[in-house]
């Protein structure tokens, strides 16, 4: 199938598939955030932050975090 190309808006996360893992949702995070500009401070605050809760609670910080940009399916 040929398409036209779509213009990309959103990084879309399956949580149910292996885009799900904790670890793969904290590297994405911390790739975001470099690419943010973010500080060196800022990424292990962000980092330590979202290793601290529940898997739910990790999911909520992300969200909040770079739901701008991600939108996470389940």
């Amino acid at each position: 199938m040929i398409r036209a190309k779509i213009e990309k808006t959103h990084i879309v996360l399956d949580l149910t598939g292996p885009e799900g893992n904790a670890f793969y949702l904290i590297g994405v995070a911390r790739k975001l955030a470099t690419q943010f500009e973010y500080t060196k401070d800022k990424i292990e605050s962000l980092t330590k932050d979202l290793m601290s809760g529940s898997y739910e609670d990790l999911i909520h910080r992300f969200d909040n975090e770079f739901g701008e940009y991600v939108i996470l399916e389940r």
